[in-house]
């Protein structure tokens, strides 16, 4: 009677390896979200009558991570306000250089 071949259970770093190649490739597309995002924020930052840092809405960014925390509940509201914090706040210097013609 034959046997079929079994392949061997990849091993810890194996899994490590491919898990952080999975890692690699949706920071790759969170770049890509992130430069997305901010190119439209900048155009929002241009027609509004105060932009840029004296602009920001925070009751929209509240909404914005009670939203965010439903698809997201391992973060959480309070490590999620943290990091858009941190996207809107590089948003808008990213904004504001480029107006400054500093890019």
């Amino acid at each position: 009677m034959h046997r079929p071949a079994t392949t061997p259970e990849p091993t810890a770093d194996e899994r490590i390896s491919h898990l952080r190649g999975r890692i690699d490739q949706m920071d790759a597309e969170l770049a890509e979200l992130l430069e997305r995002r901010a190119l439209v924020a900048a155009q929002v930052q241009r027609l509004k009558p105060v932009g840029y840092f004296a602009g920001r809405d925070e009751r929209r960014e509240r909404e914005l991570v009670e939203r965010m925390a439903e698809h997201a509940p391992r973060l959480g509201a309070d490590r999620l306000a943290a990091i858009m914090d941190s996207v809107i706040s590089a948003g808008l210097a990213a904004a504001q250089e480029e107006a400054e013609g500093r890019r």
